[in-house]
């Protein structure tokens, strides 16, 4: 095997001596070497462990706008741009020294009268040598086209706005810049809208249309934008953003939102058409610090929302309390059903009092959800999701089984006292439900006589009964069900309706009875209006209950006029079942008798 010369020396010297065939074989390499290096379309240059150029082929010079042999003995690192960085320049060092074997970078270069280019710059060892080869190609229309592409893909079509990809891209930078900016207090803003009544100019007046109108909107949103502060974005649809990437604070925001508004208020002409538009903006500040994208985004939609839902054609700002009762919201709606099932909930019961003899006629059950993350819920707080999601079907399945139980119980164990219990009725479970089948056979189940059980209804559950609900009412009554209409009065008040359902039991609401505290000036007008639907129930065969007395004067002047029974913290407060097992049978219901908690509201 014959040996190589020391490459790199392009005038071949530094053969072996007296190796007459091998020096000629290594100086045919080397001539072939250097016809080629100097032909070769590719700018290259051999450069010593010292950084410094041994020889640079004619396309360098040309590349550069030089004497190729100008570039003899030159740092390569000078006209390659390597020392703009210290990653770059340590990563040089390296392959030069022989520790690393290769360095790709892109540089942008300056060449003597010439424009700016941007080139790929190549930087590896050559074979048996101390010396490396650098290479230098110009990518400047690679680069250009590959921008102009990420500019079609970034961009949207109709606006010219960055898209929702540069966006998300601009936010997530944004985030990370101000989270280390101004000592780690650096802000973020941002305004999220969309086009009240969108919808409707593209169905008027077609998707042309509609997109021209999506272009003037875009313009307008960049006037209010701060030269080189603000990012204007169409994120899909006909919804923006107006991205602050350094808040100074949550007036800026306002002053921006109020800026978009006034400024899409003024008419557009579209398509031959003068439209007037309005839009609807969520507002969000707060600090980059901690503050991730999907959850800034996740706040202004919700603000958005908000400002639709209050009347849209405004600008609402993030209310983190208003965000966390909404949350709670969430959580409780969606974990509605399961807790049916997990038996997460229990009943209280609150006597209903008789006014003349202060004797407990019956009880009302109402329902608890004992949840395992915020404690005992009253009804007000998930009685309306319920009806909302559909769950009060299941839920009040369950209410009226067990507090049908419960009754027998009662029943069982003092078979002198008729004691009536009575349960709410969700509109759905009238509407959604085959409430008489689910009441025949709970009854059946638990052996409760029907006539022990009033099912109480409010009145817009009741107001245009007709058909199967009106059928189920009925149906319910002829099985002996007491029907009762909870929260009298406070509804559309509708007498008509008392004449043709089979309603035995009104329940005067509170706001009458608050008119007969003592301590107050008596209003004669609350007096009237009571002992009138009082004396008109009678007439018509049904009894009244009074809700809400709180005290002996309340009951006293409810029992004058007429009313049969009361319910109130007067009597109790709702208790549990155990309470009111031991109440009965002790005689009248004198507040603070056992089992009993008297108080004022």
């Amino acid at each position: 095997m014959r040996e190589r010369a020391v490459s790199g020396t392009l005038d071949g010297q530094g053969g072996a001596p007296g190796s007459t065939p091998t020096v000629v074989t290594q100086c045919n390499e080397s001539s072939d070497f250097r016809a080629a290096f100097n032909a070769a379309q590719l700018a290259m240059a051999v450069v010593g462990r010292d950084g410094l150029v041994r020889t640079a082929n004619h396309a360098l010079g040309e590349l550069l706008g030089t004497d190729p042999a100008r570039l003899a003995d030159a740092p390569a690192a000078d006209f390659t741009g390597l020392r703009e960085d210290s990653r770059t320049w340590s990563a040089y060092r390296e392959v030069l020294l022989g520790r690393r074997d290769r360095l790709h970078c892109t540089r942008r270069l300056r060449p003597r009268g010439g424009q700016g280019m941007w080139a790929e710059v190549i930087v590896t060892p050559l074979p048996d040598s101390c010396d490396t080869l650098l290479s230098v190609a110009d990518i400047s229309d690679r680069r250009d086209l590959r921008a102009r592409l990420r500019h079609l893909r970034m961009h949207d079509p109709v606006t010219r706005l960055p898209n929702r990809s540069l966006f998300f891209e601009r936010l997530t930078t944004a985030l990370t810049t101000g989270a280390v900016a101004h000592g780690g207090r650096g802000r973020i803003g941002l305004c999220y809208l969309d086009i009240d009544g969108f919808k409707a100019i593209n169905d008027t007046l077609g998707h042309r249309a509609g997109d021209r109108l999506l272009g003037a909107v875009a313009k307008r949103l960049m006037e209010c934008a701060a030269p080189g502060g603000h990012l204007v974005a169409r994120l899909g649809g006909d919804e923006f953003a107006l991205l602050v990437e350094e808040s100074a604070g949550t007036e800026q925001l306002i002053a921006l939102a109020a800026a978009v508004q006034a400024k899409l208020q003024r008419p557009f002409e579209v398509a031959g058409q003068r439209l007037a538009v309005s839009a609807s903006i969520g507002v969000v500040e707060r600090p980059a610090a901690g503050t991730h994208a999907t959850e800034l985004m996740q706040a202004a939609d919700t603000t958005l929302y908000w400002a639709k839902a209050d009347g849209k054609a405004r600008w609402t700002l993030f209310d983190p309390e208003r965000n966390a009762h909404r949350m709670t919201r969430q959580a409780l709606s969606s974990t509605l059903r399961p807790a049916v099932e997990r038996d997460e909930f229990v009943l209280q019961y609150q006597p209903l009092v008789g006014l003349g003899d202060g004797v407990v006629r019956g009880v009302e059950a109402l329902v608890r959800w004992r949840h395992p993350q915020f404690g005992m819920l009253a009804p007000n707080r998930f009685i309306g999701l319920a009806e909302e999601t559909g769950a009060i079907v299941p839920l009040g399945r369950w209410v009226l089984a067990t507090a049908c139980r419960q009754a027998r119980r009662w029943q069982l164990e003092h078979p002198g006292v008729p004691l009536v219990v009575s349960v709410n009725v969700a509109v759905r479970q009238v509407w959604d439900s085959d409430l008489v089948a689910d009441v025949a056979a709970i009854l059946a189940e638990t052996g409760l006589p029907p006539r022990l059980l009033q099912l109480e209804l409010t009145e817009s559950a009741v107001m245009g009964s007709a058909g199967r609900p009106l059928q189920q009412l009925h149906q319910l009554s002829d099985m002996g069900v007491a029907i009762a209409i909870d929260d009298f009065g406070t509804g559309y008040s509708n007498l008509a309706y008392l004449s043709r359902l089979p309603v035995s039991t009104l329940k005067l609401d509170g706001s009458f009875v608050h008119g007969f505290r003592s301590g107050e000036p008596p209003n004669p007008a609350d007096e009237t209006i009571v002992e009138a639907l009082v004396q008109l129930a009678h007439r018509l065969g049904i009894k009244v209950t009074a809700e809400c007395v709180e005290s002996a004067e309340q009951a006293e002047r409810l029992g004058r006029i007429g009313c049969d029974t009361g319910q109130g913290w007067f009597y109790s407060r709702p208790v549990p079942a155990d309470s009111i097992s031991a109440l009965l049978g002790t005689g009248p219901a004198v507040p603070g008798r056992a089992g009993f908690v008297c108080g004022s509201a």
